[in-house]
């Protein structure tokens, strides 16, 4: 367990929102609900968890993956096909698929990813497992 990812804590503008496309995304992922309060809940995977908040002292209500922090979140997927369901499926959950002309293989050669943007700005790369 030593230097594993215990959690990572994610704030966002508007809970509901965050709940239709990254609790979504979590949950087809794996991820199992195990907490949940009024603006907020937390997802498990194991031994690591997500927590989705919309907190009071946020100080903006965009998420700006191009600012210092947080630029995105990497999750392993089966395969491409898994992927490709994924990304087929997201966007009625909010999320858009980036860089289209180059999906999917915008990350290079050989490096088989679905790069999502959802509506508050929040990016996933969906990494396909050979």
């Amino acid at each position: 367990m030593h230097g594993t990812l215990h959690h990572v804590e994610l704030w966002v503008p508007d809970f509901g929102r965050a709940e239709s496309s990254l609790g979504w995304l979590l949950g087809e992922l794996g991820y199992v609900a195990e907490q949940r309060w009024e603006n907020g809940c937390s997802l498990r995977l194991g031994a690591t968890y997500l927590v989705i908040e919309q907190s009071p002292a946020l100080s903006s209500d965009r998420h700006d993956r191009l600012a210092p922090g947080l630029n995105h979140l990497a999750f392993h997927v089966e395969d491409a096909a898994a992927m490709e369901r994924l990304v087929e499926r997201a966007a009625g959950h909010g999320w858009r698929l980036m860089f289209p002309e180059r999906h999917p293989y915008a990350g290079g050669d050989g490096h088989c990813a679905a790069y999502l943007e959802n509506g508050d700005g929040f990016e996933v790369e969906l990494v396909a497992s050979a």
